[in-house]
């Protein structure tokens, strides 16, 4: 299952590289466990966990302290990755409580969602179950107003179980709390556009999919445009970024097994 939440957390926007893939998994942000009192939430699923996302529009999700006081978490959305990955955008019915400790839950949940409900702990070297603590803030820091998103290249990597592929940008200026990108691409061949949010790794942003599963993917030839809506953990949000055009990253594929 460690492998699993590695995968997941690094196809939040980045590429990670394994002999085999899983079947299963689910991720949960914040990754930070310390939010304030109006954080909103992201819970991804791979593969066939993808089920699991989907029934939460006929299902309460919702937050639950120690002493089993709830609070309803309203499904704003649902966002389907084109290479198995679905994540849902949900948000507190009502402000969270100060300095509360709280557990996430599902109604009528399962044996295997409750085992999937997990995060590796790297200090303690052991799973725990997915829970957030509030500060006494109702807001957490702000984003740096001059953040900017610049084109580096595009790239592909060739694997045992196929290819990653990316459109790579460099982040410059960003503050020191998490950040979430809503991510547009649009193929300017169908002039259709997937949305997915997706997180940076190492100061870079990679736009495309890894070997396993990603948000976009890419044809062998083609042109495409994205953008890029930058936001905290709160849902504060910097204006959106100008189209960016780039080619297919398969294109530039100088590889045996590339065009």
């Amino acid at each position: 299952m460690k492998k699993i939440t590695f995968l997941l957390l690094m196809t939040f926007g980045i590429n990670s590289v394994f002999a085999d893939c899983g079947m299963s998994g689910m991720s949960f942000f914040p990754e930070t466990k310390k939010i304030s009192l109006n954080s909103i939430f992201i819970i991804q699923g791979y593969a066939f966990s993808q089920k699991i996302i989907n029934t939460f529009k006929d299902r309460t999700i919702f937050l639950e302290s120690k002493n089993g006081e709830t609070i309803q978490l309203n499904v704003k959305e649902i966002l389907k990755g084109q290479m198995d990955l679905t994540q849902a955008i949900l948000y507190p019915l009502t402000e969270l409580k100060p300095n509360t400790k709280y557990y996430l839950k599902y109604s009528k949940q399962t044996e295997r969602e409750s085992n999937e409900m997990k995060r590796w702990n790297s200090d303690k070297k052991e799973y725990e179950k997915v829970y957030w603590k509030t500060t006494d803030k109702k807001s957490i820091e702000n984003l740096n107003s001059n953040l900017t998103l610049v084109f580096e290249k595009t790239n592909v990597i060739h694997y045992g179980c196929g290819p990653e592929a990316n459109a790579i940008f460099s982040v410059k200026n960003k503050s020191d709390s998490e950040i979430w990108y809503k991510t547009e691409v649009l193929d300017l061949s169908t002039n259709k556009t997937n949305v997915f949010y997706i997180k940076e790794w190492n100061d870079k942003l990679n736009v495309g999919h890894g070997m396993c599963a990603g948000a976009f993917t890419y044809k062998n030839k083609g042109k495409y445009k994205v953008r890029f809506t930058a936001m905290n953990t709160d849902g504060k949000s910097l204006k959106t970024s100008d189209w960016t055009t780039f080619k297919s990253p398969f294109m530039n594929d100088k590889t045996p097994f590339g065009n």
